[in-house]
């Protein structure tokens, strides 16, 4: 089974990023839009930079053209601040994810809107990215529903053998983590750690949805057996 993991929300909450994506805003376009008052959940950091620096009136071009540079940045400007502001890993998730990676059924990979440098240094922060050999990335696709058929490809470079949507299960905290794996066919566990309730996650459609990873025996029986009632 490959299982395919969100960060933010999901895995660990807090950080520096909100405050490093203004800073490098600022140095590449000159403009940081609404960024501290913007909704970033689900959503990849380049279509985040994109709202932002749209409703701060920048033209679409000046905004491609400067997104390579700003995504330099930005994973600079976290590196610098993520000592001193650490990410918190969520109650239950260190041990959720050690429990899955001892597996040898088990195959732990990436799918989130994070830039794959942005992902690394958080989790870096958090004791978890040597967990996630492979993952796809804000960085690979701006649209995020583009992401896990990117994961299944890479997952399956990496391990040698192919993956298929029915034997994948995306856990995530939003309803765009829930769309994203539905777009390839995959089950979806949904956590109500990040902004959206148990009731939101089940109307998007989630085929599980918990309170969090605190139970760790019934997070792992939900994400074994996302479709059985």
């Amino acid at each position: 089974m490959l299982l395919l993991f969100d960060i933010d929300g999901t895995l660990t909450s807090g950080g520096p990023a909100r405050t490093a994506f203004a800073h490098a805003l600022e140095r590449t376009f000159g403009a940081a839009g609404p960024v501290f008052d913007h909704d970033f959940s689900g959503k990849t950091d380049p279509l985040i930079t994109r709202e932002l620096l749209t409703a701060a009136g920048l033209p679409p071009g000046d905004i491609d053209a400067g997104l390579p540079r700003f995504c330099q940045c930005y994973v600079t400007e976290l590196e610098a601040r993520i000592a001193a502001h650490p990410v918190t890993v969520l109650p239950g998730a260190r041990s959720l994810i050690e429990e899955l990676a001892g597996r040898g059924d088990i195959f732990l990979c990436l799918v989130t809107g994070n830039l794959e440098g942005g992902a690394r240094v958080k989790l870096r922060s958090a004791g978890l990215w040597d967990h996630f050999p492979v993952g796809a990335f804000g960085s690979d696709h701006e649209d995020r529903n583009e992401l896990p058929a990117i994961a299944l490809r890479r997952a399956a470079a990496h391990w040698g053998r192919p993956f298929h949507g029915e034997e994948t299960v995306v856990v995530g905290d939003t309803p765009l983590d829930v769309a994203c794996g539905r777009a390839v066919g995959a089950a979806t566990v949904a956590v109500a750690t990040g902004q959206y309730s148990l009731a939101e996650l089940e109307a998007a459609g989630a085929d599980r949805v918990l309170p969090g990873f605190a139970d760790v025996a019934a997070a792992l029986k939900a994400i074994l057996s996302p479709r059985l009632p």
